[in-house]
């Protein structure tokens, strides 16, 4: 089966088309012609009748997920430090992140450890990703060529640092430009499915005119931007400090046209944006990456994401390896809810008994995984006519009870207690880019 040719995958099918609900198949077809849906249909039509079945009746077929925030190199020592003593944030940096993204220069190991990372990401219901590298054109360039390789759909970029960051990750303006530049000519264009996203890693590490230059290329190479934007109380005030004539963090990227004025624009985290942000952050190029385990693991708190969907962001979901602990994004589904819970209860319910749970549903945060990160790359994430076909075959016998389970409580459990055990297959574009091995 690939891309061209018209096949089927027959079992339980679920997605969202809406972020209200979940809508279900069960024991249905999901056709693929030209690498995209072409319906979902109780018995195979006429036309399609003769094409062939991958049959996995009995399983889960849901849309890849997307993964919008994820930093590649901080990969090998996830699960690290989220635990340490120190009180400050820096030390995190200073201990475990600069230190492993400084051997990035060295491309030997910068191959092994990306190896291993997509190959993880490949047995991982991701099916696509916007990820930070690091400052190191060749390596940047070698994990683009890995995700081509594996099948994998991703934003990849070249991290711009030329103030404020360790010793052998700094560098000067000019170096950052050129590098930046010679990134582009080289892999903007190149790859269908893997391309170039600007990526200044957030304001106090880029002086003004590194962002200007930024701006600039973005214009001319007509790529799209990712950064960080009001993770913490501590960098909204560090910004301040060097941006004093701003009101607010977004007009610290607003002013080089970074806010989705010319191209889209990616901001990672926003857990403590003002109202005044909050508006930026709906304009229609702009989407929100919302990163639940890493918010509450350094912020102590949780995003407000119900508020800006109310008032018209986009949201996709992020894994932010590793200031998250893992690239299941099943678990990150899970997260999200509970850091609606938690911002519900300590922000909202305001002391009252009676009150009214508003929180994420079931439906709204697998929506946000599938569907509302799926947009940065247009119709992807669903099962309507038309989409992409990304696809994931899940086997949840593992979890099997003896007791008959309705769909949604199958996907529930997954959801809760799935990782990549339950990975059967995997389709990015109608191409099957995994498949499990038999025994």
């Amino acid at each position: 089966m690939n891309s061209r040719t018209p096949f089927a995958l027959k079992g339980d099918i679920v997605h969202t088309p809406s972020f209200a609900e979940f809508t279900y198949y069960e024991d249905a077809y999901l056709v693929c012609q030209d690498a995209r849906v072409a319906g979902i249909y109780r018995e195979l039509p006429g036309r399609y009748r003769d094409i062939p079945v991958a049959d996995h009746t009995g399983s889960l077929i849901i849309p890849g997920m997307c993964d919008m925030h994820l930093h590649a190199p901080q990969y090998p020592f996830r699960g690290l430090g989220q635990n340490i003593e120190k009180p400050d944030w820096d030390s995190w940096f200073d201990q475990y992140a600069f230190p492993e993204e400084k051997r990035y220069e060295d491309l030997d190991y910068a191959g092994r450890a990306y190896a291993r990372l997509v190959g993880d990401l490949l047995q991982s219901t991701t099916t696509r990703a916007c990820i930070f590298a690091t400052i190191h054109r060749p390596a940047t360039e070698h994990l683009m060529e890995l995700l081509h390789a594996a099948g994998l759909c991703a934003y990849v970029g070249k991290v711009n640092m030329d103030r404020n960051s360790a010793p052998g990750l700094l560098e000067t303006t000019e170096e950052t430009l050129a590098e930046t530049r010679l990134w582009l000519a080289r892999t903007a264009g190149k790859y269908s499915d893997v391309k170039p996203i600007l990526t200044p890693r957030y304001t106090p590490s880029c002086t003004n005119g590194a962002m200007e230059g930024l701006s600039s290329l973005m214009d001319e190479f007509r790529v799209p931007v990712q950064t960080h934007l009001s993770e913490g109380p501590d960098e909204i005030a560090w910004v301040r400090e060097l941006m004093p004539d701003i009101r607010f963090y977004g007009q610290a990227y607003d002013r080089y046209g970074m806010m989705g004025t010319r191209q889209p624009a990616l901001m990672a985290h926003c857990v403590f944006s003002t109202p005044e942000e909050t508006e930026m952050l709906c304009r229609p190029n702009v989407m929100i990456a919302h990163c639940p385990d890493a918010n509450l693991n350094y912020s102590g708190t949780a995003a407000p994401v119900l508020r800006y969907i109310r008032k018209g962001a986009r949201v996709g979901l992020g894994s932010d390896v590793s200031g998250g602990r893992t690239l299941n994004l099943l678990r990150i589904v899970s997260e999200a809810i509970t850091a609606s819970k938690i911002h519900w209860a300590y922000c909202e319910r305001t002391g009252v008994p009676g009150e009214k749970r508003d929180v994420l549903t079931l439906a709204n945060a697998f929506y946000l995984a599938t569907k509302g990160g799926g947009a940065f790359w247009g119709d992807t994430g669903s099962f309507e006519t038309g989409y992409a076909f990304d696809a994931v075959v899940l086997d949840d016998t593992r979890f099997s009870d003896g007791n008959p389970r309705s769909v949604y409580e199958r996907i529930e459990r997954v959801i809760s207690l799935g990782d990549e055990r339950e990975t059967k297959e995997k389709y990015v574009n109608g191409s099957c880019v995994y498949r499990r091995k038999s025994g």
